[in-house]
């Protein structure tokens, strides 16, 4: 019995604890206060972490905290000696990467292809997590196993997220001959021998600067095929939505009756919704 009541009374003290510590957070205009004024238990409960505070959460937000995933740096030598600069990583060997060796964070964010042709922000890729074990339906009170937020063990939903730029090429449902490296000479090195006709409305979202990856497109197919087999770390392709385009057939290859027909809501440019009304 007294093993009873000292349960209840230590889930109490929990649950007095995490509403105080909420309830810390938010002053009188509703508002959340700066990071640098909470210690770090209360940071890490910040509504920033959570939706649907993380979705209107800027760069500057997450980077007050999380600065280090920008500011740190590979290891000039491995624990074995081998020398950074004397060896490449498999992403410095792609055609469109130039530059030493970098950290995950700064080859998406900061590096120099990454600030030509992507427009990525934390919340692109990070849309909340259980901050007490990652593990979505771990609890009562934990994420739901439903959820897209993440995935078991990760901070994102790589399914919705890395998949888009590090699936494989879908060359069979393209009616290639064969895989883009193998056949790429048959239509010039340009991908755009095909797509300068077919499946033109791309990559009108918020995360990529379409008018620079069209002009790089132009210049060679390695800026296309990067994104679209190149870096591919999983063997499936990721769904892209169908967009419609100018001359495209009414009729749907059963391939495609599954797929969206827009973006995301999320990543749609306001120029878009502006558009579409």
């Amino acid at each position: 019995m007294n093993r009873t009541l000292a349960s209840v009374a230590f889930a109490v003290v929990i649950i007095v604890a995490i509403a105080a510590m909420i309830a810390h957070f938010r002053t009188a205009d509703d508002t959340i206060p700066a990071v640098s004024s909470i210690d770090h238990l209360r940071a890490t409960y910040s509504p920033l972490h959570f939706k649907p505070a993380i979705e209107k959460a800027t760069d500057a937000d997450c980077l007050a905290c999380h600065r280090e995933v920008l500011e740190d740096r590979v290891r000039t030598a491995s624990p074995a000696g081998v020398k950074a600069a004397d060896s490449l990583a498999w992403y410095q060997r792609v055609a469109t990467y130039s530059g030493e060796q970098d950290t995950f964070h700064r080859r998406h964010l900061v590096t120099p292809f990454a600030k030509e042709v992507m427009k990525l922000s934390c919340t692109t890729c990070h849309q909340g997590h259980d901050v007490r074990e990652e593990a979505p339906a771990s609890s009562a009170t934990a994420a739901p196993k439903s959820t897209t937020a993440f995935t078991l063990r990760k901070q994102v939903n790589v399914e919705t997220t890395c998949l888009k730029c590090h699936g494989q090429m879908n060359a069979e449902v393209m009616g290639l001959p064969s895989p883009w490296p193998e056949s790429r000479e048959m239509f010039g090195n340009s991908c755009l021998t095909c797509h300068s006709a077919i499946r033109t409305h791309r990559h009108q979202v918020t995360y990529l600067n379409a008018e620079a990856i069209e002009q790089a497109g132009q210049k060679s197919d390695e800026s296309c095929y990067g994104c679209h087999g190149g870096r591919a770390w999983y063997r499936i392709a990721y769904p892209y939505p169908r967009h419609a385009w100018d001359g495209m057939s009414p009729d749907v290859p059963d391939w495609a009756k599954d797929r969206p027909v827009a973006s995301e809501a999320r990543f749609v440019p306001p120029t878009a919704n502006r558009s579409s009304k």
